[in-house]
C-alpha cells in the first residue's frame, strides 16, 4: 500500500501539522485508502490529518479550475475550517486557523479573512451534528466554580497529561529515524504493525482505534479503575501513537491525544477525589493536546468540547499558561529533514 498506491499515501504524517500543503488529486485514493485500512484495523491514530488533506485538496482543485479568482490560501482555509467544525461540532473550529492567517502577514481585517472559514464551518458542525457524527460532550451534571486547591490540581493534571505528550513527541522523530533504517516501507511498517498488536493485545479493546468513543468509555469507568491502570492505559496509548506515527500509518494525533490526556487526567483524579471529574478530564486533554499538537487554540477548544462545559474556559486559560511554558521548550511531534519541502505554513509554495 504505501510502495505502490498512487501517490503513496500523501504526506508522511511524521512531518507535517493538522493542516498541511495541498496534495495533488492523484494521492487521494492512497490516501483515502490507507485511512480506511488503517481505522478499520485499530490504528492509534485519528482521521483527521487525512480527511482535511483530501478535503483541501479537492477545493484547491475546483478553485483553480472554476474559480480561479479564489486563492490557494483561502481555499485551504475554507476547506480545512469545513471539515474542523464538523469533526469537533462547533464552529469556533475556524478560530483554530488563526495561526495560518497570521503566518500569511496580509493586510485587512482579521475578521474578513476568517469570514468563509467560519461559514464553511458553521455549516459543516450543523450538519455533523443533524447526523451525529461530531465529538460528543462529556454528559455534565452543571459547572461550578474552582478553588484555588482545584485550580491548583488541575494544573497538576494538565502537567502529568503533557509530560506524556513530550515523552511521545521526543520518542516519534527517533523512532521515525531508526525505523528508516530499514528502507522498506513494507518492512518497517509491518514492523511498526506487530508493535501495535502487542500494545492493543496489552492494553484491550479501549487502546484501540482513533480514541473518541473509548474515551466516552474511559470516563464511564473511571471508578472501576485504579490509578495505575489509567496510567498504564495513558502509557500504551502514547506508545501505540508514537509507533503509528513513527510507522508510517495514516492518520491524525489529535484524537488518540483527547484519550490519553482524559486517561493521565482521571489517574489524577483517583488520587484527588476533591478535584472535580469534569475538570481533570478538561485539564488531561489540555496538557496532551497542547503537547502533541503545539497549538493553544486548539488545546483550548477541545478541552471546552470535550467537557461540554464553556464555563470551565477561565480555569483552562489559567492551567495552560505553566503547562505552555513547558511545552515551548520542549521538542515538536515532528520529523525535521532537509529538502523534504513540507511546511504546513507555507501555502503559498504550495
Amino acid at each position: 500500500m504505501l510502495r505502490y498506491a498512487p501517490g503513496r499515501g500523501g504526506h508522511d504524517p511524521a512531518k507535517v501539522e493538522l493542516i498541511a500543503p495541498p496534495l495533488p488529486l492523484s494521492a487521494l485514493p492512497g490516501v483515502a485508502l490507507a485511512l480506511i485500512l488503517g481505522l478499520a484495523g485499530g490504528v492509534t491514530l485519528g482521521p483527521e490529518s487525512p480527511i482535511i488533506a483530501i478535503a483541501i485538496a479537492v477545493a484547491v482543485w475546483f478553485t483553480k479550475r472554476f474559480a480561479r479568482h479564489v486563492t490557494v490560501e483561502r481555499a485551504l482555509m475554507v476547506a480545512a475550517a469545513g471539515m474542523l467544525g464538523a469533526m469537533f461540532g462547533s464552529p469556533i473550529a475556524a478560530l483554530l486557523l488563526t495561526e495560518v492567517v497570521a503566518g500569511a502577514k496580509r493586510g485587512g481585517l482579521l475578521w474578513d479573512r476568517l469570514f468563509g472559514p467560519v461559514a464553511a464551518a458553521a455549516a459543516a458542525a450543523l450538519t455533523a451534528q443533524a447526523l451525529g457524527v461530531s465529538l460528543t460532550a462529556t454528559e455534565s451534571s452543571g459547572f461550578e466554580q474552582l478553588n484555588v486547591a482545584q485550580l491548583l490540581w488541575g494544573v497538576v493534571a494538565a502537567l502529568v497529561a503533557a509530560v506524556i505528550g513530550i515523552a511521545g513527541a521526543w520518542a516519534m522523530p527517533h523512532l521515525w529515524r531508526i525505523l528508516r533504517t530499514l528502507r522498506s516501507p513494507v518492512l518497517y511498517a509491518t514492523l511498526g504493525g506487530l508493535a501495535l498488536g502487542i500494545l492493543g493485545a496489552i492494553g484491550g479493546p479501549i487502546t484501540l482505534f482513533k480514541g473518541a468513543d473509548q474515551t466516552a468509555d474511559l470516563i464511564r469507568e473511571a471508578g472501576d479503575l485504579t490509578t495505575w491502570t489509567l496510567v498504564g492505559l495513558a502509557l500504551i496509548k502514547m506508545a501505540a501513537l508514537t509507533i503509528a506515527a513513527a510507522a508510517g500509518f495514516r492518520g491524525g494525533r489529535i484524537f488518540p491525544a483527547v484519550f490519553i490526556g482524559a486517561a493521565a487526567g482521571l489517574a489524577v483524579q483517583s488520587l484527588v477525589p476533591d478535584l472535580p471529574l469534569l475538570v481533570a478530564v478538561a485539564c488531561g486533554v489540555l496538557g496532551t493536546v497542547l503537547a502533541v499538537g503545539r497549538d493553544g487554540w486548539l488545546a483550548l477548544f477541545i478541552a471546552v468540547a470535550v467537557s461540554g462545559e464553556i464555563g470551565m474556559l477561565p480555569a483552562l486559560c489559567i492551567v495552560m499558561l505553566p503547562v505552555w511554558l513547558i511545552v515551548t521548550a520542549s521538542p515538536e511531534m515532528l520529523v525535521h529533514e532537509k529538502g523534504d519541502g513540507l511546511d504546513p505554513h507555507d501555502v503559498k509554495a504550495a
